[in-house]
């Protein structure tokens, strides 16, 4: 099995914002507002200033999906890369197409000199994917997340 991956296009944002939909009721049990999503996957194509998509493609076909968005960081003077909205198709698991999107991240943050590192969050019942982060390196962080949410109410 060929796994291709690549920075995801406009053409990919069906793909992605579906992707997206299944992870937020698979991982968190919410249904997302269709239009909403929509308009978030149109928007960070529409301002890479805001980050970008990253899809592994099987045969032709996207099986699988993150998002990067940005973290300045005054104290180490770089940026941090944030993984967001990862995504696996059910049957293309446990494949290692995860690992293949990480290390493209990794790769590419390798190149870039303004890069002092990658985060990401995890739902903190998602046993899964916390072993799956802790076995490519990723170490959990000391910090605990706050938010306040203007759209999705828990």
């Amino acid at each position: 099995m060929n796994i291709f991956i690549r920075k995801a296009l406009i053409n990919d944002s069906e793909s992605i914002n579906s992707f997206n939909k299944a992870m937020a009721f698979e991982t968190e049990n919410i249904t997302l507002n269709e239009t909403i999503a929509k308009n978030g996957v149109h928007n960070l194509f529409n301002n890479p200033n805001y980050g970008y998509y990253i899809v592994a493609e099987i045969d032709a076909v996207v099986v699988g999906q993150l998002m990067i968005t940005y973290e300045w960081s005054d104290w180490r003077n770089g940026l941090f890369l944030w993984i967001q909205s990862v995504y696996v198709l059910p049957e293309f698991r446990n494949k290692g197409i995860y690992r293949k999107l990480y290390n493209y991240v990794l790769d590419e943050s390798k190149k870039n000199s303004n890069v002092c590192g990658i985060r990401l969050y995890v739902e903190r019942n998602n046993k899964n994917a916390r072993e799956v982060y802790a076995k490519l390196g990723m170490e959990e962080s000391d910090y605990t997340m706050y938010e306040t949410d203007f759209v999705i109410k828990r």
